[in-house]
């Protein structure tokens, strides 16, 4: 094996005192670091190593001792390998065996996620770096550094404080989709929640259009990118529930009907359509040891027990049967979905809508307009803020006062750690934990009108200035809240520029 040959270049630049000083190596003895970012693509190509072959390479790699005598390559491995192809035949050829420039970073050895860190900066921004090792790297370096150097990479890289677990979460993107998530300009957080909800279809369509939309209204807010994830999270939890049903019916050895194709006849009835031949109701119970004993699931994935095939098991139609499908009937199972539409992009809308919240109550100065909205419910004490009170529940007002366990934590405690002059988030928060607990479900009874309605549809005044406000803040924050689609159909009807 050939030995180490260190030799101080000619030039004598002046250096800094903590920058390690540029030696010439010879290129037999550089290897590729084991931490070195780029996994993939790792070969020179033809014009790197045809420039490298006239002129050398320019610029220093930098490199880490080895414990055999050689060098690890964090940066410029590709350059190595150029230059150790081009010296291959340069005697044959007539050119000269050249030495690289190297910074010989002894300072590294034992630091490898520092190491990672230092060649991801100097690789993802390179010809070749895919998206996949950027991640990778991201991963491991964080993972594997102290704390101080995990803080100092985090800030130098533009990633949070859970950067590392978010790199791993979006590795689970095939290749395509990480590409066109890194084109349309998602940040690590992004791409890490695209991973959450990729298995919905279309899901990498709609947040690539929610991001547009945040970056053609600038200012860098996130707002519709919050809405889209939280209705696709909704979406997910739903398909998710329905699997779950599919999964108990399975193990209960029950089958699970499918829906009949285009013409074909279903002979399968509802329980509640058949009795037995003696004329008894059928209920599950008494059904379970018939052989067509099966289910199908309805709106919100409950089992609607049936009988396969009914006549082929001796059961009778019920008396009434049920009377044939109307256009009455299609439009009410139109409605029956629109309404489970509805309810659903409804209650996935809270999240974002709290988390804007939280975000409010902790700044250091709470805007003007909350603070006021805040003082008029408190004086005009409308009914859902009374009900709010009576009942004494203070687990959402603990939440929005940054309770981790609000079940547990204890909201005047959580208030009494806040400073003495940021009492009007406090306030506010109280405000905001009553009309969250108060709107948290799509359908109410309305007492006024003595009948139960959906917000969405028939939101009280109080509602809708609530939802105004937020949406005021949202976009005075450079768009980092914006209202979901259910909330701003709920409220259009109601907006000062549209009222009658």
């Amino acid at each position: 094996m050939a030995t180490a040959a260190v030799t101080p270049p000619t030039d004598s630049a002046p250096q800094d005192e903590a920058a390690p000083q540029i030696v010439y190596l010879d290129p037999k003895l550089v290897v590729r670091d084991e931490y070195n970012a780029r996994e993939e693509d790792t070969e020179p190509d033809d014009d790197l190593i045809k420039s490298v072959t006239e002129l050398g390479v320019e610029e220093p790699i930098s490199v880490r001792p080895r414990g055999d005598g050689t060098f690890g390559a964090f940066k410029g491995w590709r350059r190595t390998q150029a230059l150790q192809i081009a010296n291959a035949t340069a005697e044959q050829d007539g050119r000269p065996v050249r030495k690289i420039k190297a910074f010989v970073c002894a300072d590294l050895v034992g630091r490898d996620g520092w190491t990672k860190f230092l060649s991801l900066v100097e690789n993802k921004d390179r010809k070749g770096m895919s998206e996949r090792d950027i991640l990778k790297s991201q991963e491991l370096a964080l993972i594997e550094m102290d704390d101080v150097e995990r803080g100092r990479a985090a800030k130098a890289l533009g990633v949070g404080r859970h950067a590392a677990k978010q790199a791993k979460a979006a590795q689970k993107l095939d290749d395509a989709t990480l590409r066109r998530a890194a084109a349309g300009g998602m940040d690590l957080e992004q791409t890490a929640q695209l991973a959450e909800v990729e298995s919905i279809r279309g899901a990498d369509n709609r947040l690539l259009a929610a991001l547009k939309r945040d970056q053609d209204e600038g200012g860098g807010g996130r707002g519709h990118w919050d809405q889209a994830f939280a209705q696709l999270k909704a979406e997910q939890e739903d398909a998710a529930s329905r699997a779950k049903a599919i999964e108990d019916l399975k193990a209960a050895g029950i089958p699970l009907l499918r829906a009949p194709s285009y013409g074909e006849k279903d002979p399968s009835r509802p329980l509640t359509e058949l009795t037995t031949s003696l004329g008894n109701l059928l209920t599950e119970d008494n059904h379970k040891g018939c052989h067509g004993h099966s289910a199908r699931l309805d709106e919100e994935h409950q089992p609607v027990w049936h009988c396969a095939d009914p006549a082929a098991h001796g059961h009778k139609v019920r008396p009434t049967p049920k009377k044939p499908k109307t256009e009455a009937d299609k439009q009410q199972a139109e409605e029956r979905a629109r309404t489970t539409a509805h309810n659903r992009a409804w209650k996935a809308a809270a999240g974002p809508r709290r988390e804007f919240i939280k975000r409010l109550v902790r700044g250091k100065t709470l805007p003007e307009e909350a603070r006021e909205f805040a003082v008029r419910i408190m004086l005009e004490l409308p009914r859902l803020y009374g009900k709010w009170a009576d009942k004494q529940r203070t687990e959402t007002l603990a939440a929005l006062l940054g309770a981790k366990d609000p079940a547990k934590e204890s909201a005047a405690d959580l208030a009494a750690a806040f400073a003495k002059n940021r009492l009007p988030n406090i306030v506010f928060a109280q405000v905001a934990a009553a009309f969250e607990d108060a709107i948290s479900e799509p359908k109410q009874y309305d007492n006024a009108r003595m009948r139960h309605v959906f917000l969405w549809e028939e939101p009280s005044r109080h509602h809708v200035e609530y939802l105004l406000l937020l949406e005021a803040l949202g976009k005075a924050d450079n768009g980092s809240y914006q209202l979901a689609e259910v909330e701003a159909q709920a409220i259009a009807s109601q907006r000062p520029d549209t009222a009658a």
